[in-house]
């Protein structure tokens, strides 16, 4: 049991030193050290094995390498100006909305699909400023989304309807909402200078492209029994990335954009992530947490907050605290807000969260000053799940 805790703590403090360098790298060094103190070798390299031949996880981290050059044809092509500079809001707004709305239309590493926006329409923001705007914005109305999967299937095993965990979740929200604007978008100084008159043509077009690959995830996924999923995702951002060719006003040089995009990286990290988080599934950590000596609620909170980092998802974290706080009685819908969004933040903080990788790696900051920015917020949100957990 010792050496468990021992390997969670060392896995992720390899995770944290390494990924300064090279964030693929550092995960699934991580999983190792990980494995190395809660697997036989064995079953460790069996887990290793068995992701890197899951044919999910290779069309996922196949469209995550296509989402990068969906960015940077748009950009080299004027499609991401056209975009900004037609959007006609304010420097402010823009940083808040654009990734706010893409995480409507939710699909692993859509970051990449806001990254450019923010890049455009952000010049002058430091770019450790865009990546925490584009973190933690995108992941906010997702909370409420009655769409999402997460929420959905969360609330189905605390058997609770939607709409009302929905309500629920929403005064977090709201007060999310306040955090990242007084301790991001405030920030955000200078004004947008938009050039020529608008052109509604050059605002829905590129619009187009960046909606379509969601959208026609969203679609085939509803519409066709895949056996696959993620051959959804793979057809979506093909679609997004040849309209972004087909409707260039320039002749492009994909390898120029390739080099500078480094996709295989973002495929890489996808790669790292599935690693460290089979084989954390394969171990016994999340047993060892669930014996924590803490009040139901406040145990459930604490459990959830450190298994969303570690996992970097809501939906693998709720499926293992929800289900232990049942055992010891029912979960009402303020229990479930609060335990909810204790996982949510723990989720949008985690190095291993692939929206924090993809948009570390566009933007190129380190993930020690993501984390400057970002820990004060997400601690003052679990603070208070936490607090709120001994008054119910």
């Amino acid at each position: 049991m010792i050496l468990s805790w021992i390997g969670l703590v060392v896995s992720i403090a390899v995770i944290l030193g390494l990924a300064r360098k090279h964030l693929p790298l550092a995960l699934v060094c991580g999983a190792v050290v990980l494995g190395l103190f809660t697997l036989a070798p064995n079953a460790m390299l069996a887990t290793i094995g068995h992701t890197l031949t899951d044919v999910s996880i290779i069309l996922l981290a196949a469209a995550m390498g296509v989402i990068p050059m969906i960015g940077g044809v748009m950009k080299e092509s004027g499609q991401m100006d056209d975009l900004v500079n037609n959007m006609r809001i304010s420097r402010k707004g823009l940083m808040g909305l654009s990734p706010a709305i893409m995480g409507l239309l939710p699909m692993p590493g859509g970051a990449l699909l806001s990254a450019p926006i923010l890049e455009r329409g952000g010049v002058g923001v430091p770019a450790d400023l865009k990546v925490a705007i584009n973190d933690w914005f995108r992941h906010l109305l997702v909370m409420i989304y009655p769409l999402s999967s997460a929420l959905i299937a969360s609330a189905k095993i605390s058997n609770l309807n939607v709409y009302t965990a929905a309500l629920y979740v929403l005064p977090a929200c709201v007060f999310a909402l306040f955090l990242g604007y007084m301790f991001f978008v405030r920030k955000v100084e200078g004004t947008i200078t938009y050039s020529g008159v608008f052109q509604l043509k050059n605002l829905l077009l590129p619009l187009g492209i960046v909606l379509s690959a969601p959208i026609l995830e969203f679609t085939l996924k509803k519409v066709f029994a895949l056996p696959i999923p993620e051959i959804a995702t793979l057809c979506g951002v093909s679609v997004a990335f040849t309209l972004a060719l087909v409707l260039s006003r320039k002749k492009l040089a994909l390898g120029t954009i390739a080099r500078k995009m480094k996709p295989w990286n973002f495929s890489l990290i996808i790669i790292g992530m599935f690693i460290f988080l089979n084989i954390f599934k394969a171990s016994s950590v999340a047993n060892l947490i669930a014996t924590i000596p803490l009040p139901p609620v406040t145990l459930a909170v604490v459990m959830g907050f450190a298994l969303g980092i570690a996992t970097g998802r809501v939906l693998l974290p709720a499926s293992i605290i929800i289900p232990v706080y049942l055992t010891m009685g029912s979960m009402t819908p303020v229990v479930f807000a609060t335990v909810y969004t204790s996982i949510f933040f723990g989720y949008v903080i985690s190095p291993v969260h692939p929206c924090v990788g993809v948009s570390l790696e566009y933007f190129s900051v380190s993930l020690k000053d993501f984390l400057k920015l970002l820990a004060v917020p997400t601690f003052i949100v679990f603070f208070v799940c936490l607090v709120v957990s001994f008054f119910i």
